[in-house]
Parts: C-alpha cells; structure tokens; sequence
C-alpha cells in the first residue's frame, strides 16, 4: 500500500471518520488468509485493524500511524519480521508481538533481542492470540497511568518516566521497551533483588509463557547500553544465585 493511502486513512481518522476510542492492531504476514482470519476475529472484538503483507509495507504502516500493538510474523518478503522489529524499535516503543512458525527457543530468544514484547508459535488458537494482545494493552496502559509525571535520578543518570526517555549526563539512551520497563523496575527499588522468575512475572506478566533466559538476555542488552564496562556494571548488578539488583 502507497503513502498517499496510509496518509489519507490517518487524515480520516484524525478528523473523527474512524473510531479514537478503538484499539489500534497492525497485524503483518505474508499469508493473506491468516491475516484475513485475525482481522476478522480481532474486528468482532471492536479492535481497529490495519494489514500489512511485507516487512517495507509494514514499516511504512509503523512508521506513519500510532498503533497499540504490532502483530508481526518472522518470516516475510522484502525485509524479515526480526529486522521490521528492530526498525520500529529505532522511532517507537509500540508492543510488539512476534509470530513464528518454528517452534524454536532461538527464534523466541531472537524476537526478544531485536525488542519484541512476546512471541506466539503458529500454528495457534485466534483466542490464545486475542488473549495475548489484550494482556499486553492492559500492562501498557497500567503503566503509563502510574508512570506520569515520574522522574527518578540516580548519580548521573535521569529516567524521565512519562516520556519513557533516559539520560546519562548530556547523553540520551535509546532502550527498547522491555529493556525500560526492566531498568524502571530496578530503579524504583534501589537495593531489592529481584530473581528471574521475579522479574519474568513483573515485567512480562504472569500469563507470559516465556522462561528465565528472557530475562538475562534483556538484563545483557541493558548492561551494553548503560554501562561504561559491562563486564563491571555499576548501576545493573548481579547477586549470583539470587538475581539482580540497582545500585542505590
């Protein structure tokens, strides 16, 4: 689909032709019958959907709309699921949910680096999808709701909550989302250690499916952006057999 379309449709909603109350859904896959099915599924449940068939297309729907969640396979023509997610990454911290047809740790672990929010193994139940997408939008709007006007410092790091925007001196830190909702956690709590499983269960819910190695390759990612040495972090730190804690 062409620019001047997606400009039109945004215009149209902008000006009160589309629903605002209604949650926005970018769903992306090559195959038209499972993106026919979701959207169908997902409109019965009042949700506004938008399709994209390709990773060019699905970056240009991204990158001109504001959407409360991306539904995203892996594998697509023109540029990959997992490259589509690191590029939104780059502008956005929309959800984003990986679909894959592999039912592989390496892919979900992948998905998870690149700044997915969660992964769904195909082929799966529309229910178990819809579940999903609504768990998510719930934590989303839970946080933002008890993270306004919040800003914490610690030494020479800022973390303004609202905006979702971290500071070391002059220098701003692009995070994912994940990797801020960790890093907000830990800051909020100078000292507390909090396990894998902790951490697993607070940031990525109690229904996520996925396992402690989620955590440590986030915590991993965090440590290389944040710290000046991160085999010897200072801010991020591991207590060996128990977990991880912020330096206060």
């Amino acid at each position: 689909m062409g620019a001047a379309i997606i400009e039109n449709e945004r215009i149209k909603r902008e000006s009160g032709q589309g629903s605002m109350s209604k949650k926005r859904i970018l769903v992306v896959d090559d195959e038209k019958l499972i993106v026919k099915g979701i959207r169908f599924s997902l409109e019965q449940d009042d949700m506004e959907v938008d399709c994209a068939y390709d990773g060019e297309e699905a970056l240009e729907y991204a990158r001109n709309q504001e959407y409360d969640l991306v539904l995203l396979d892996v594998m697509l023509p023109k540029i990959d699921g997992f490259e589509v997610c690191q590029q939104i990454r780059e502008f956005s911290d929309m959800p984003v949910v990986m679909l894959t047809a592999k039912n592989d740790d390496m892919d979900k672990i992948l998905g998870l680096e690149y700044g997915a929010d969660d992964y769904i193994t195909k082929p799966f139940n529309i229910l178990e999808v819809k579940a999903r997408i609504k768990a998510i939008m719930r934590r989303t709007m839970k946080k933002e709701e008890s993270r306004a006007g919040r800003m914490l410092v610690k030494g020479n790091m800022q973390i303004d909550c609202e905006s979702r925007r971290i500071f070391i001196g002059e220098r701003e830190i692009n995070l994912t989302a994940k990797e801020f909702d960790v890093l907000e956690l830990l800051a909020t709590n100078p000292n507390k250690v909090y396990s894998r499983e902790n951490l697993l269960n607070l940031v990525w819910g109690y229904d996520y499916p996925g396992d402690a190695r989620t955590v440590d390759v986030h915590i991993r990612r965090l440590r290389e952006k944040i710290e000046k040495n991160p085999s010897e972090p200072k801010y991020v730190i591991t207590k060996w057999g128990v977990g991880y804690y912020f330096q206060g």
